[in-house]
């Protein structure tokens, strides 16, 4: 389809692609943010501290292979007809794969990982428990990726909409049968969360079922053989699965680090990062648009359209962010009573709610060319970009912060997610300038 460049059309397709996808993300986090709202309220606090440790190691295992998802939007988006259907059969097939290596690993995970969490000896049976009932959704975790991965390269961005109201809404309302109706505290969230995500596998499932009956006609084998090079799809998701292994890392050293302050600093910090990532995923609403329009220009080589996908989208996202600190500074008191009713819990999150209304700003930059480098396949770029944020800023600057406590730890993370967009910007301007644009495309 050719690409307007009238504003209020361009407007209108990235609106028509992100209020979807806005949608969907913001209902990602319920697992998390439903799980701790209604442990929040149970009189003992290590559920919620367990859940809190076992939640930050499913994201070392289920998101870190989030490459599926990202990789196959970029490569959907260059693709056409029965590539298109081929790079789901290829997809579809590398979700199952990975998913025994998590079995295999879960051992490890359970065991070794725990105690790099710092697990407290209290809450070690109760994270142990959890992740081995959350480990159980693993095809479906991956297969969902897939599946929404390709849709959203597709341009169909309701189908990932409905999917994910489908998983969220049952498991909230498995949360209430089983947390509160059954009083299986923390084991029931970690039942609800599983039992919720192969229904969503389900749908999406059924989403693509025309194109994977084509893809199955043809053969397994013919399809792995079409469309983009399995060389090159692998090595763009082993890029990707670098830069989110180190993104990853980042989260669960915050919590360690939080966990080491107490269990009240770990409930309070887990509680705001669950509220740092509903704003992530709202404002990822205009990146994964930034993913399937740049993607496409990209793949018809056309300059022009790459460079006014981009501006726009990278406005919305700052007039998202915008939107979504202003929403937390106002709602502070009604948003913390809602999480918890646990005084020393909500009063810890209350002193370090300012980092919380400050990062949406500090990270819109970094979201929104997220996308743009995902969906035109310029994944080393973005690897290495993280590596050095990592390893260069945050790390560092904790280090040297310590003394300060949580308020020092929330500091390094906030900067580190500020240089993320920084770095990306700079990258930006060398990779997609005139002189390095393929020469087959129009300038």
């Amino acid at each position: 389809m050719p690409y307007s460049h009238k504003p209020a059309q361009l407007n209108a397709k990235i609106w028509a692609l992100a209020w979807p996808m806005i949608l969907a993300n913001l209902s990602l986090p319920l697992f998390g943010l439903v799980d701790t709202a209604v442990l929040g309220h149970l009189p003992d606090d290590r559920h919620l501290g367990a859940v809190a440790i076992g939640a930050s190691l499913l994201s070392l295992s289920y998101w870190a292979f989030g490459f599926l998802r990202m990789g196959t939007t970029g490569a959907s988006a260059q693709s056409r007809s029965s590539d298109a259907d081929a790079l789901l059969l290829k997809a579809l097939c590398s979700g199952l794969i990975l998913s025994l290596l998590i079995y295999s690993a879960a051992p490890l995970l359970r065991g070794a990982g725990l105690q790099l969490m710092n697990t407290d000896a209290a809450l070690l049976p109760l994270a142990d428990n959890y992740l081995r009932l959350r480990l159980l959704s693993a095809p479906a975790v991956l297969g969902s990726y897939a599946v929404i991965g390709w849709l959203l390269g597709q341009q169909r961005a309701r189908w990932p909409l409905a999917i994910a109201l489908c998983s969220n809404l049952l498991n909230i309302a498995l949360d209430l049968l089983l947390i509160i109706g059954l009083g299986m505290a923390s084991e029931g969230a970690a039942i609800a969360s599983a039992m919720s995500e192969y229904a969503g596998f389900a749908l999406a499932l059924f989403a693509v079922r025309e194109p994977l009956q084509r893809a199955l006609r043809r053969g397994v084998g013919q399809s792995l053989r079409r469309g983009i090079p399995l060389r090159r799809f692998a090595r763009s998701n082993a890029q990707i699965f670098v830069r989110t292994t180190a993104l990853l890392f980042s989260f669960s050293f915050f919590t360690a680090q939080g966990a080491a302050q107490g269990s009240s600093i770990l409930a309070a910090n887990a509680i705001l990062m669950q509220l740092v990532l509903a704003a992530a995923y709202g404002m990822d609403g205009f990146a994964h648009a930034a993913e399937a329009l740049a993607g496409r220009a990209y793949g018809d080589r056309d300059r022009r359209a790459f460079i006014a996908v981009c501006k726009t989208c990278g406005r919305w996202a700052l007039y998202s962010a915008t939107a979504a600190s202003l929403l937390l500074l106002l709602g502070e008191q009604a948003i913390l009573s809602a999480m918890t009713n646990i005084h020393e819990v909500r009063t810890a999150a209350s002193q370090y709610y300012g980092w919380l209304v400050l990062l949406p700003l500090l990270s819109a930059a970094s979201y929104c060319y997220d996308g743009i480098f995902i969906g035109t396949l310029r994944t080393a770029a973005m690897q290495y970009s993280m590596l050095l944020c990592v390893a260069g800023i945050y790390l560092p600057l904790w280090y040297l912060c310590r003394d300060w406590g949580n308020h020092g730890l929330w500091l390094a993370f906030a900067t580190f997610n500020a240089c993320r967009g920084i770095s990306l910007a700079l990258c930006f301007q060398w990779l997609f300038s005139p002189q390095h644009w393929p020469a087959s495309g129009k300038k």
